[in-house]
């Protein structure tokens, strides 16, 4: 027997309202296990990069999977609605299936591939289910920060379907396999993708159907609510006008990002006017979309990090990035390192509130560093990224978290993976104890990795590293953390360019500890 409780004259009330919307949470959780289960790359199934996301018909996020990349939390809807502009409504038909990797569309970089489903029920499409995650390859040169242009980075898959009318295209499976380096198990993990969407298809009609919901009506409750909880937050903070600035190491001069934050009532609006333009022969460029999103996820963490992010969660805030700079990049720019930059944004949004913020106020952190090892082993073709996560700020309330990918939640890749991808022997990996910064509360501690190539072949290796000139600064009187530093057999090394390794090189990175809080006693 359906419920009522869709009915015209009835509103939600909070006991039904709790109950289905942890269904639908519960929904993209089910479907995110299953593409970590089936996933052919340690990428998604140790390191966690990837999020899955269900929307309403307009594009509107409902919810999105419990362990989601804090940034595809607002790049994903935006995706969506990029499909909806592109491929109307009207011509989506049941089983279709629509992929890209372009970063002013996605999620800011070529690596990470994203696919977008409408479902249909009764033949009205009712939502739309959208999976990102980072691909073991992509093709083009090995990722660095080096990289002077999006058409080096590697394969550019624009908007187009995988799958029409339930027909996948063997074109386009096609083209891709022909350019990445790892074709099975970059293909295993976008076919995974497929799986997922299936799973949220078949759970979310099965909901529909017991239910007789309406999901319009569903998804306006939901974001009402958010919005509030949002607003009433922002509104509980003094009007005003609020900066800070930050600098990151770059190459030849430090690059600024420059953040003001206007407060007024219900309403928070972040400036980046200032900040440093666009570097045009590095790929440490961020687009529009990633800075809102982490500009969106500091926002959200600081004032209402308990209500789950919806569409509604964000409308209180408005972003801007002036266009041409390095947060507002424009094609053809590199972007493949853009977190090297974006993960500063967090810092830069807490470091202008936090005059007003009380206990919430953090120093600066750190996030983490990339490891990219391609080549042949054994007669074949392998590429292999690993994370190695770094030190937190600390806060008012308590010491900063150590080995901590924030603002990001990538999990460091475990030794035995690394081990079993890539020729390499771990000799080591540890805290790099007193790298955080002192105060009344320390800067959490970052990383000591220690790893020897074992390959007959020589290989490339990159290294995406940040904070190795200006640490993570102290608040409140507290100390900056100990840069990041990276040595190869012995020789300190500027990790920008790709390097070549052979037989028996030994590579030492240590990763930045966090800014600590408070004048140390």
């Amino acid at each position: 027997m359906k419920s009522d409780i869709t009915k015209p004259s009835m509103r939600f009330d909070p006991v039904t309202l709790e109950i289905i919307w942890s269904r639908l949470g519960s929904i993209v959780d089910e479907a995110a296990t299953g593409f970590v289960r089936t996933s052919f790359s340690s990428l998604v199934r140790e390191a966690n990069d990837y999020a899955i996301v269900l929307t309403d018909a307009d594009g509107n996020s409902l919810t999105q999977s419990s362990f989601s990349i804090p940034s595809f939390i607002s790049t994903l809807p935006r995706t969506v609605q990029h499909v909806i502009r592109m491929f109307p409504r009207e011509t989506l038909a049941p089983g279709d299936l629509i992929i890209t990797n372009d970063p002013w569309l996605a999620t800011g970089h070529i690596h990470d591939v994203s696919t977008v489903a409408p479902i249909f029920m009764g033949g009205k499409l009712v939502a739309f289910s959208a999976v990102t995650s980072h691909v073991p390859d992509i093709g083009g040169r090995v990722r660095s920060s080096d990289v002077p242009s999006i058409f080096e980075e590697g394969l550019q898959i624009p908007m187009l379907k995988l799958i029409d009318k339930g027909a996948p295209q063997a074109a386009v499976e096609a083209f891709i396999r022909a350019n990445v380096r790892v074709p099975d198990a970059t293909m295993g993990d976008i076919w995974g993708q497929g799986t997922a969407h299936e799973q949220i298809r078949n759970r979310l009609l099965e909901l529909l159907t017991e239910t007789g919901l309406d999901l319009a009506a569903l998804s306006a409750e939901i974001c009402s609510r958010s919005e509030r909880a949002l607003r009433d937050a922002i509104d509980a903070l003094p009007d005003g006008e609020y900066e800070y600035r930050m600098q990151h190491d770059a190459f030849s001069s430090p690059l600024t990002i420059q953040c003001k934050v206007r407060v007024r009532g219900g309403d928070l609006h972040v400036d980046y006017s200032g900040t440093s333009p666009q570097v045009e022969d590095k790929s440490i460029n961020v687009v529009e979309t990633y800075t809102y999103a982490y500009t969106a996820f500091a926002v959200k963490a600081l004032l209402s990090p308990d209500v789950p992010n919806t569409e509604g969660s964000f409308r209180p805030l408005t972003v801007h990035a002036p266009v041409g700079s390095v947060l507002n990049a424009q094609h053809p720019v590199g972007t493949g390192a853009r977190g090297q930059i974006g993960h500063m944004l967090p810092p830069a949004v807490f470091g202008a509130l936090g005059p007003i913020l009380g206990p919430r106020r953090r120093a600066e952190g750190s996030g983490n560093c990339v490891v990219t090892l391609s080549g042949r082993h054994r007669g074949r073709q392998f590429a292999v990224s690993s994370f190695v996560n770094a030190g937190q700020g600390a806060s008012a309330e308590r010491p900063g978290f150590s080995a901590l990918s924030f603002p990001s939640n990538l999990g460091n890749s475990p030794i035995e993976i690394i081990e079993a991808e890539a020729p390499v022997i771990v000799n080591g990996r540890s805290l790099r104890r007193g790298s955080g910064g002192r105060g009344v509360h320390p800067g959490g501690d970052g990383l000591r990795f220690d790893f020897t190539y074992v390959g007959d072949e020589p290989v490339s290796c990159s290294f995406l590293m940040a904070r190795r000139v200006v640490p993570p600064q102290g608040t409140a009187g507290g100390e900056a953390g100990l840069p990041a530093r990276l040595e190869i057999n012995g020789e300190l090394r500027d990790p920008t360019s790709v390097k070549q390794l052979r037989k028996g090189d030994r590579i030492v990175l240590e990763t930045a500890g966090g800014g600590g809080f408070g004048a140390p006693q």
